[in-house]
């Protein structure tokens, strides 16, 4: 299936882009938005991508642009690097999975395509998904289900997955999708019954939940005023962390009088002030073109102070 940015130009415009400015793209994935924010770039403009898959980094080779440096590697560990620059115009990230994942079997995302469960971003880090169904106990697998999928009958499929890797190892992903299928009791018409599934392993084996708290406090941390932080989420989890730390930044820290406590005190509880930028959804000829970005929000804060 061919690569499909989700929300391009909306997320381009988010960023306010000044020619001459430097930006950061996040998740570089299949370079979708890097090549667009290059387009609006001038002769003295800078671009960093980062990624953290093997695959992605092949695809940004092809990019030969001055202007333009890919970075291997978590984007939080990636953007700690650029914090003394200090000088950043705007950071745009991209949550969703990419094509790369979904549309390769091998790589185990996917519920549609048979494969090894694997479902590491990264091959090279961490262990796969079937491997830790393996070690891991009924009432681990049942909270990461609630936790990251929101899956309400969580306690049936980790009992089943428990039950079935007593008798033989679940290696395959459509072996998975099956199991899937018979422990839940009500099928959802509109959504396929492994979906939450695979996304709680998924979000779960790539840290994926920690890796965005870090990467939002770092992101505003290194943003210069004016400057301009657009995430484009795709489920309620990642939405929710968010919205909130969008939240605590929204509002200044209001100490009562007479507390007995200095200034660099204070300093160390601050927070970045920023101003909330309206979100926005795909417009519905998107979601016809591209049905995986039906559940896309793009959420846009711009840095005051």
């Amino acid at each position: 299936m061919e690569h499909i940015p989700v929300l391009l130009q909306e997320s381009v415009r988010a960023l306010n882009i000044k020619k001459n400015g430097t930006y950061i793209d996040g998740t570089f994935g299949l370079g979708g938005h890097s090549l667009a924010i290059l387009k609006h770039l001038g002769p003295f403009g800078k671009l960093y991508a980062i990624d953290k898959d093997p695959y992605a980094l092949k695809q940004g080779k092809k990019i030969i642009d001055s202007r333009f440096s890919l970075k291997y590697g978590n984007f939080s560990t990636q953007i700690s690097s650029l914090i003394q620059k200090k000088n950043i115009d705007g950071i745009l990230l991209d949550l969703g999975v990419s094509s790369i994942q979904l549309d390769i079997a091998e790589r185990g995302f996917s519920f549609m395509k048979d494969g090894p469960l694997d479902m590491r971003m990264n091959p090279r880090e961490g262990i796969p998904a079937w491997k830790w169904l393996k070690k891991t106990n009924k009432k681990k697998i049942e909270f990461i289900l609630k936790a990251f999928g929101e899956e309400k009958y969580a306690k049936k499929i980790s009992h089943a997955i428990v039950e079935r890797n007593k008798k033989k190892i679940i290696t395959r992903t459509l072996d998975l999708v099956e199991i899937i299928k018979r422990a839940i009791p009500k099928k959802d018409k509109y959504k396929h019954p492994a979906t939450r599934t695979f996304q709680a392993i998924r979000i779960y084996i790539n840290q994926e939940v920690e890796e965005l708290k870090k990467t939002l406090n770092l992101a505003i941390k290194i943003l210069k005023p004016k400057a301009r932080l657009a995430i484009i989420s795709f489920h309620s989890i990642e939405s929710k962390i968010i919205k909130n730390c969008f939240k605590e930044h929204n509002h200044p820290l209001i100490i009562p009088r007479g507390l007995p406590i200095t200034e660099k005190q204070i300093k160390k509880y601050e927070k970045k002030k920023i101003k909330i930028i309206k979100k926005i959804k795909p417009a519905y000829k998107e979601t016809q073109i591209n049905p995986r970005s039906r559940s896309a929000i793009l959420r846009t804060a711009e840095i005051l102070s």
